[in-house]
């Protein structure tokens, strides 16, 4: 089964058009992603709005990055592993070691290791998390606004992943291949 078509920047029109043309603006290039959530623009925008929100919370960007990759690598999405690895590196300026540690929920930092920790048992617990690892994260001085962060992020990039797993974005970040897919 192919995945979804994108849309082309060039020709779109409406709501679309001016959402492709706000990411292009924004970021200097329009990713195959947002082309392809292009063909939803109320999917475009609620993406748009959330990540904006996040973008201009507490947790800094470093941190960020992080997360996505524990999820992208939980989830086995290439395209966000690809990308967030690239935006890690280039963007927020994450050494390569802690890109790797973070595919396993994992930093050198005990502040950002507990909230990944608390992001990656969110996620395999589907909501659910032991009060022990919700207290090792206030123990490494997670704030309520930072947890709630984290779940804010692990919403936004389980939306991501699923999303370019069922439409089959085409990966235009250099490839990072999920380890349960290699």
């Amino acid at each position: 089964m192919t995945g979804f078509a994108p849309v082309d920047p060039a020709t779109a029109t409406g709501k679309a058009a001016e959402l492709l043309t706000d990411v292009h603006k924004t970021l200097g290039l329009t990713p195959n992603m947002t082309k392809v959530m292009a063909n939803s623009p109320a999917l475009l925008q609620g993406y748009l709005a959330l990540s904006g929100a996040l973008a201009g919370g507490v947790l800094p960007a470093a941190v960020r990055e992080r997360l996505a990759l524990a999820t992208a690598e939980y989830n086995g999405c290439e395209y966000c592993l690809s990308a967030h690895t690239y935006i890690g590196a280039n963007i927020a300026k994450v050494d390569a070691e802690e890109l790797e540690a973070a595919r396993d929920a994992k930093a050198s930092d005990p502040h950002t290791a507990a909230l990944l920790a608390l992001s990656d048992a969110i996620a395999r617990g589907h909501g659910t998390v032991d009060d022990i690892v919700l207290q090792a994260a206030r123990d490494a001085g997670a704030t309520d606004a930072e947890i709630g962060e984290v779940v804010g992020h692990l919403a936004l990039n389980v939306l991501t992943n699923y999303f370019n797993i069922l439409a089959k974005v085409d990966n235009d970040w250099p490839v990072v291949t999920p380890r349960n897919a290699a």
